[in-house]
């Protein structure tokens, strides 16, 4: 066999190994719809917060009315459910289109890898939020849905680590300006999910 064809044999069984170990079915499109909703959510978090004004000025007095508040938990809400029908639904799509199987062994790795972090993650926010620490639940939710990504990441394509990574320094920043947390939510749920949807797409979609 000459060096050339069993470089090729190698190469295919490589990438056959890679397949059957990492999930691979997750749609890019998705990603970009959650962006656009989370931007949206933002948006209205944002007339919730601040009304008709035009300002994004530092607030040292966080919010305490309980109706905003349920309203900000309700939008936010909406824009989870939102994001992961879109993210079930365009990966059976993709799964369905590249004749794979969405629930396999690399998937069910991928879910419980990131349901640990982001069931720990939820219990703490809504545990800040009963005892109205509400400053740092925007910062404290991008950094473990950071590390649920990066945990992630080791069962599915290696682009989502970095988004990962990029979550958890944004949270750690959102940290330091907790006045400004609907503007870090906005950037670390919304524009990066776009960028990272749309790098996904280009590159593995088409």
């Amino acid at each position: 066999m000459e060096d050339k064809d069993l470089y090729t044999e190698l190469s295919s069984i490589r990438n056959l190994m890679e397949r059957s170990a990492k999930f691979i079915s997750l749609s890019g499109l998705s990603g970009i719809l959650a962006g656009i909703y989370a931007l949206i959510g933002a948006w209205l978090g944002y007339i919730q917060v601040y009304g008709n004004r035009l300002t994004l000025s530092y607030r040292d007095n966080y919010i305490s009315e309980e109706e905003i508040i349920v309203r900000l938990f309700i939008i936010a809400l909406a824009v989870l459910v939102l994001s992961l029908g879109s993210g079930i639904l365009l990966t059976l799509r993709k799964a369905a289109r590249k004749k794979q199987n969405v629930w396999n062994p690399s998937s069910k790795k991928l879910l419980f890898s990131m349901s640990v972090p982001l069931l720990t993650g939820g219990c703490l926010l809504l545990i800040l939020m009963f005892r109205g620490y509400y400053g740092i639940i925007a910062p404290a939710s991008l950094i473990f849905y950071g590390l649920a990504l990066v945990a992630a990441s080791n069962y599915t394509f290696e682009d989502v680590k970095w988004l990962g990574i990029m979550e958890i320094i944004l949270g750690l920043v959102a940290a330091l300006f907790p006045g400004y947390g609907i503007v870090f939510w906005a950037i670390g749920f919304g524009l990066l999910h776009i960028i990272y949807g749309s790098i996904m797409h280009f590159k593995y979609d088409r």
